[in-house]
């Protein structure tokens, strides 16, 4: 039997959390939130690095993906910064958003460093927490 290897394996670590939260990373999503809550694509587009700036090519096209796939990123209410963490050498901030209705989502923003500071290179919808008790 070959279960070793799988024991191993599930001992490996998927995320290695960080000690702090960057104020470079939370002032690129919190700038961003802030740029579509006053309605101001362009400005929300220029947090994207460079590769989602090339996928969509213009921050009206930018928009329309957002406002159809995270309309609670187009339109946030409370967001909520949580951990910080380390997964195959990127890092990953995970997000708590209240929706105009209330209704938390969970989401995790892919950062990278690049020459103009931090920017967001994905986005990435997760289940919706467990409020249960």
């Amino acid at each position: 039997m070959r279960m070793l290897p799988v024991l191993f394996l599930s001992l490996i670590p998927l995320a290695t959390p960080l000690a702090a939260q960057d104020p470079g990373i939370a002032a690129t999503i919190e700038g961003q939130m802030q740029a579509f809550r006053t309605g101001d694509v362009p400005g929300a587009f220029a947090f994207a690095s460079p590769n989602i700036k090339g996928i969509f090519g213009t921050a009206e096209n930018f928009g329309r993906m957002v406002e159809q796939g995270y309309p609670m990123v187009r339109n946030p209410g409370e967001i909520r910064l949580l951990e910080l963490r380390e997964v195959a050498g990127n890092l990953w901030q995970r997000v708590l958003v209240t929706d105009a209705a209330g209704r938390s989502h969970l989401l995790d923003y892919q950062m990278i460093e690049t020459d103009s500071g931090w920017q967001i290179n994905a986005v990435q919808l997760l289940p919706a927490p467990d409020v249960s008790a």
